[in-house]
């Protein structure tokens, strides 16, 4: 059932009835504490499944376009394909990765908003022409490169104008998108239709109904012009709760009745990410180290002042391997620790850190947890998104193995999906009854 990032062979544990995926956590903690405490993947595929099948159920009328810079590991892409997604590459590579998949380049848009010369001209090379862009540089660069390329005006949205999450930005005005307009008139360049992105922090949908407003005004403007205008992307943000879904599509849905009428011949898409693979890979963590600190010395939360030691640990995961977001976002799960103890035994202030040893790899700054001791795992869930990839070479850091697994249950909802497993799902090798663990079998992890 092991499978690697760049292992195309890898396999999916199909599950029986009375085995679920904490069996499977439990049976590779086993094993991982006898062959080396290695951190390890475990990917619910079935999980991706279910994202889809509540996607369909809730927004049918926006095809999704997975961002495949989330996560490009071979499982979750050749899923997702058989499933009929789309995919939005920012790369060359992930363009050649999902299309190795057999998807056709109309089901393929090029999104890296600063894109090179060379990577350009690999879209044009095997037709991948749905590209985006949000200033004149870009603009002129695809009109040497692409003969062909279709255009997606990236429009700022109220969130990224605000820069409320101190990422970088990207999108053009409102006002600016007619001077666009005019230069891809003039370098004859096709404009096809309008993007836009409202991130997942964002917590006001009205910056949907002035995202929809300017999206439109674009439109009519690019019909003076005389651009076709066939496509809108709504981009991504979706946290992959089925409420938080139900909330967009309750405040968009009317708002694209009135804008982008069913029958208008615009095709509505999207860019979720995260959404399908985020809550799909729970990481397993090995304590590597530990330092026993003065309570006072945590900046914020515990016992200050109190004489209770707190600890430091140290994982053999960091912010140079699966924890990388961390250094850009605040992570999204809290670490459940493995091992079983009592309901009341104490509890210390905590700190979890990387391997590295650096200032900067601390993955949780305050918790409480019961002392642990070396050798001890702890399990981190919601790990699906921007976690699985090459890691650093620090400190001979070693990449998590990945081990896949779907229920039958789920199996067959993917097959009444329209997925079949002798065309593009060729990779799969399903293991049935792979994980049965009786009770004697809950081994220690102690090292």
């Amino acid at each position: 059932m092991k499978g690697f990032i760049d292992d195309a062979n890898y396999s999916v544990g199909l599950l029986d009835e009375g085995t679920n995926l904490g069996n499977v956590i439990d049976n590779y903690v086993y094993e991982h504490t006898l062959t080396g405490k290695n951190a390890f993947f475990v990917g619910d595929l079935g999980k991706i499944v279910k994202k889809h099948s509540q996607w369909q159920n809730i927004v049918a009328q926006i095809k999704p376009f997975y961002t495949v810079k989330c996560n490009s590991t071979p499982a979750v892409l050749e899923i997702l394909a058989a499933l009929g997604t789309g995919f939005a590459c920012s790369s060359k590579t992930e363009m050649a990765l999902v299309q190795e998949l057999g998807v056709s380049p109309e089901n393929i848009i090029y999104i890296s908003p600063c894109k090179q010369v060379s990577q350009i001209k690999y879209a044009a090379k095997v037709g991948v022409n749905i590209m985006t862009c949000d200033n004149e540089v870009e603009l002129k660069k695809i009109a040497r490169n692409h003969p062909n390329a279709k255009v997606l005006l990236h429009i700022a949205t109220e969130d990224s104008i605000g820069g409320g999450e101190g990422n970088m930005k990207f999108g053009t005005t409102l006002k600016n998108c007619r001077h666009l307009l005019e230069c891809a008139k003039e370098l004859d360049v096709q404009i096809i239709g309008v993007k836009f992105h409202v991130s997942s922090a964002c917590k006001e949908s009205q910056v949907y109904v002035h995202a929809l407003s300017d999206a439109r005004c674009v439109f009519d403007m690019a019909g003076e012009f005389g651009f076709t205008m066939n496509m809108l992307d709504i981009g991504g943000g979706f946290t992959g709760t089925e409420f938080q879904l139900e909330e967009v599509n309750h405040v968009i849905s009317p708002l694209l009745d009135v804008y982008f009428p069913e029958g208008s011949g615009i095709k509505i898409i999207s860019e979720p990410g995260s959404y399908f693979v985020s809550s799909a890979f729970t990481l397993a963590v090995n304590i590597v180290a530990k330092k026993v600190v003065e309570n006072d010395k945590f900046s914020s939360g515990g016992k200050t002042g109190s004489d209770e030691p707190a600890f430091m640990y140290y994982m053999n995961d960091g912010v140079y391997g699966s924890f990388a977001s961390k250094l850009s976002e605040d992570l999204n799960t809290i670490p459940e620790v493995h091992k079983k103890y009592k309901a009341d035994e104490p509890l210390f202030t905590s700190s979890l850190w990387g391997p590295s040893c650096d200032e900067l790899d601390q993955i949780v700054e305050n918790c409480l947890l019961p002392e642990l001791n070396v050798g001890d795992w702890l399990i981190f869930d919601n790990m699906g998104a921007d976690s699985v990839h090459e890691p650093s070479a620090f400190n001979d850091f070693q990449r998590p193995a990945i081990y896949y697994m779907m229920s039958y249950s789920d199996w067959y909802e993917m097959q009444d999906a329209g997925a079949t497993s002798d065309t593009t799902m060729k990779s799969f090798f399903f293991v049935p009854s792979c994980i049965q663990l009786s009770q004697e079998d809950n081994f220690p992890t102690e090292a």
